[in-house]
């Protein structure tokens, strides 16, 4: 089945080279320039990825992902302009499953699509459910719940939690995260992962500054508790 992959750029120029390219590889690509428009075209395609400027008139970026994370959990790629990192974390806490720094390649844009929509919709051959501490994960359904409560994660997130889930008591490094989650074992990505604990920590801990179930290992990287 084709992709949808909606781009939300307020460069004209720039949303049609993406264009290009992202049709070169067989994607179905619908366009919104700011962010106020992208919710109606988001609402009416309902892409299986989102490409994202920050900065644009009308509504940002940031403000798109808080109202578009409340309606739907697509996939989203971040286009930066600053190489502050203190934008990339904003957009990470929001929701983001990746992001991407201008200029950029286009040939690593399309690659940066393809890994995320193999994480979205991969099938994964291991247990199909996870049931560890009370937390339920269901592979096949995309569905974590405490109990009664239904928990609504990123693709990122819901990746991260499996894989912590797989292995409870292991200890697992950003690096060893990372490729998991993103294909890549950067080191200047690593610092990424702590964002998506901090995410997930927010979504699945009765207390997330005294965590139960996801446990820090100082100076290497996460484990999931074995109690």
């Amino acid at each position: 089945m084709t992709k949808t992959i909606m781009v939300v750029d307020d460069e004209t120029r720039l949303v049609s080279l993406i264009e290009n390219y992202l049709s070169q590889e067989g994607y179905l690509v619908t366009k919104a320039y700011n962010g106020r428009d992208a919710l109606s075209v988001a609402r009416q395609s309902k892409p299986d990825l989102i490409i994202l400027d920050i900065m644009m008139p009308e509504m940002d970026g940031y403000e798109f992902m808080r109202i578009h994370r409340g309606e739907y959990q697509t996939p989203i790629i971040l286009l930066t302009a600053k190489v502050d990192d203190e934008e990339k974390i904003i957009g990470l806490e929001l929701g983001a499953d990746d992001y991407i720094t201008k200029p950029f390649r286009p040939r690593e844009l399309v690659a940066r699509v393809r890994a995320v929509l193999r994480r979205a919709g991969k099938t994964v051959p291991s247990a199909r459910s996870l049931h560890v501490a009370g937390i339920t994960l269901d592979r096949e359904s995309h569905n974590v719940s405490i109990g009664d409560r239904q928990i609504d994660l990123t693709p990122s997130e819901f990746d991260l939690l499996a894989a912590l889930m797989s292995a409870p008591g292991k200890v697992f490094s950003r690096l060893d995260l990372l490729d998991i989650i993103q294909g890549i074992r950067y080191e200047g990505y690593a610092r990424t992962i702590d964002i998506h604990v901090k995410n997930l920590r927010a979504k699945i801990e009765p207390d997330p500054h005294a965590p139960y179930y996801i446990e820090t290992v100082y100076g290497i990287g996460y484990r999931f508790t074995r109690k």
